[in-house]
């Protein structure tokens, strides 16, 4: 019986090891671990998650803890973008219910808050001078070549090279900033912001 135990736990430890993709994130000590302050209750997970009670209408995340922000985004437009810009959708929106600066941080678990996010980390409802969120990614003018594929979908699962995700086809913010720090990169970014890895995994002009 013992034995059985330590293979199936060895099998596991070979998993964990060996696929990227099953590994626990660095929120620990990230910019969202909010565990220090005092309105957190000492919690990492629970400004933004709970195991009970959950908002069952939010499908973008799992057990969703906070309040939805209600404002009205003045968006980004420009006339070289190939695709129409949609008021923040799915988890854009669950981002922008701190990063607005209309929601306090926390405003979870069905409390009030009083504290806002501060600094540049507040985006406000102005997101005309940000990178576009919510468009529909239709590889615009991108030549559908299997190399072209290749760039963004990374075919080798056990290569710890993030791709940057789409979310049923739309980019979000959470295409190039991982809330969870899965990559340790400043900013909480996918991809390294040296040489401007990050922009030029899509942008390779």
């Amino acid at each position: 019986m013992k034995a059985a135990l330590w293979i199936k736990l060895l099998i596991f430890l070979f998993l964990v090891t060996s696929f990227p993709f099953f590994t626990c994130g660095n929120i620990q000590g990230s910019a969202h671990d909010f565990s220090a302050l005092g309105w957190a209750g000492g919690e990492i997970c629970l400004p933004c998650h709970t195991p009970h009670n959950a908002d069952t209408t939010v499908t973008a995340a799992p057990l969703w803890n906070h309040e939805l922000t209600t404002a009205t985004f003045v968006l980004y437009s420009s006339p070289t973008l190939d695709s129409t810009v949609e008021q923040p959708r799915g988890p854009s929106k669950l981002c922008l219910s701190c990063h607005d600066g209309t929601t306090a941080m926390d405003s979870y678990g069905n409390n009030s808050g009083t504290n806002f996010i501060t600094g540049e980390a507040n985006l406000d409802i102005d997101l005309s001078d940000d990178h576009p969120i919510s468009i529909y990614w239709s590889h615009q003018t991108e030549l559908y070549t299997s190399a072209a594929c290749i760039r963004c979908h990374n075919p080798n699962p056990t290569d710890f090279n993030p791709i940057l995700p789409l979310f049923d086809r739309y980019i979000e913010c959470p295409t190039c900033h991982d809330p969870h720090n899965t990559s340790n990169n400043p900013r909480l970014l996918r991809k390294p912001l040296a040489s401007s890895e990050i922009c030029f995994h899509c942008h390779d002009k």
